[in-house]
């Protein structure tokens, strides 16, 4: 029986590290060296899937024996690329254009294994409908949660779920950043099963 080729996460987000523990597979995690900038009138759902793929073949290059993970996740606010806020007032002004409002959350994930010529790539839309906010609410929000990691300053797992009205999606961790459903069934046609025993 062949042996389980290692699994590697080429994300650097503590979010993705920690869903795809969820999957009790040992994997390791590389930082992949890519420019994340988007390209110009470059559409949110083709920034992130460019990016997933580009995380993935970059870390892939470097572990050619490897089951690599890239995946990337965009706030689509009509057809505008809403990125991580990295300040205070950038998240203010982002939860404030996003207040009463819906958005799309672009969360692509890429699969690679280098050793069998396999790569795919998917998206996992997720559709958020944020309340109407208030100043107060956005700034007592920011100041507990400081999510200035996240793609439109929305955490959801933590406080930020009172941000929102709803939810539409059909893989749950897909608003964090890690679509697990798609996730699995991409490492078991890469050749690694999460409900079976490694070798």
């Amino acid at each position: 029986m062949p042996s389980m080729p290692p699994l590697i996460l080429g994300s650097t987000s503590r979010y993705r590290r920690e869903l795809l523990a969820r999957l009790r597979l040992p994997f390791d995690v590389a930082a992949p060296a890519v420019d994340e900038t988007p390209q110009p009138g470059e559409l949110p759902a083709d920034l992130a899937m460019r990016l997933a793929l580009a995380k993935g073949r970059e870390v892939a290059a470097r572990h050619p024996d490897a089951v690599v993970i890239g995946a990337d996740q965009v706030c689509d606010l009509d057809g505008e690329p809403i990125g991580k806020p990295g300040t205070h007032a950038r998240a203010v002004d982002q939860l404030t254009r996003l207040s009463g409002r819906t958005a799309v959350f672009q969360t692509a994930l890429a699969v690679l294994r280098p050793a069998t010529g396999f790569e795919r790539a998917l998206l996992a839309p997720v559709r958020v409908q944020f309340r109407v906010l208030s100043a107060a609410e956005i700034e007592h929000y920011l100041r507990l949660e400081q999510p200035y990691d996240c793609a439109g300053s929305a955490k959801c797992e933590t406080l930020g779920i009172a941000l929102l009205k709803a939810i539409h999606s059909d893989d749950p961790t897909a608003l964090v950043g890690l679509p697990l459903i798609r996730t699995a069934a991409l490492l078991r046609e890469a050749g690694i099963d999460p409900l079976q025993p490694a070798p």
